[in-house]
């Protein structure tokens, strides 16, 4: 069961947030409301993280952004508000999306699921993996730290590929692709598996063992027998990729998000 905490001054909004909460998801329990800086940050010094905290950006005794001055908040942020203007300052600490008042149903529960899409690839690292590597990968994932481009070799020159101009990697032999958007392949010095954590979750998505593929250059999805899925990738020219039958159900809900 995962542990919110709702930091919200506004009496009406947070009962509001507390019920579509229960409707998204009500295995979510509510630890505390708690309606100021002061008050959170004396919240989170004598009680254990939560799983994910809801945050009001404007109290009454200030801006929300103080707290992470004051307290240990470690953990993943959905921020609420009714202005736009903090966005940008709200996605440089733990945040996983920025909700506008009045909350929508459909903006929470894309929040939400959001979170736990990432929460279950973190947990998939090996089990050797400490828990706070697995926290930094869970962070890095939700700042939006991804990996901008990639450098590669033309003969005796090098050139910087950017890497929302992929429209796929792929492992052939032994080594691994990126095929950029104009059709031509490339060799780079990363295994899929690194990749997978250098990537935008929202863009990439590893379909099977040897692809991993840029939503905007799936062209087609073909159905055909067993439920399996072939995909059409632009200016791919060999052979068809193919969804995994494991990763099928997790690939429509990335399609669908």
């Amino acid at each position: 069961m995962l542990k919110a905490l709702i930091v919200e001054d506004e009496k009406l909004a947070a009962e509001h947030l507390v019920t579509l909460i229960n409707r998204v998801d009500p295995d979510i329990e509510v630890l505390a409301i708690i309606d100021s800086i002061e008050g959170a940050v004396k919240w989170l010094k004598t009680n254990t993280l939560p799983d994910l905290i809801f945050l009001d950006i404007q109290l009454s005794d200030g801006l929300s952004f103080e707290i992470f001055s004051y307290a240990d908040v470690s953990c993943p942020v959905i921020f609420t508000t009714a202005y736009e203007e903090y966005a940008l300052k709200a996605f440089k600490v733990n945040s996983i999306d920025y909700l506008l008042k009045p909350i929508r149903l459909e903006d929470l529960s894309f929040a939400i699921e959001k979170y736990k899409a990432i929460l279950n690839k973190v947990n998939t690292q090996p089990d050797e993996q400490s828990f706070k590597y697995k926290v930094d990968q869970m962070m890095r994932m939700m700042t939006n730290s991804f990996k901008n481009r990639f450098i590669v070799s033309v003969g005796l020159h090098l050139r910087s590929v950017e890497t929302d101009k992929v429209n796929c990697f792929y492992s052939l032999g032994k080594g691994t692709f990126l095929l950029e958007e104009n059709g031509k392949s490339y060799d780079i010095d990363y295994s899929l598996e690194q990749l997978e954590k250098l990537l935008d979750p929202q863009i990439f998505f590893r379909v099977s063992r040897q692809y991993i593929v840029n939503i905007s250059a799936i062209k087609d999805i073909i159905v055909y027998s067993g439920r399996r899925y072939k995909l059409k990738i632009a200016n791919f020219n060999d052979e068809d990729v193919l969804v995994s039958r494991s990763r099928i159900n997790e690939f429509r809900v990335w399609l669908d998000r």
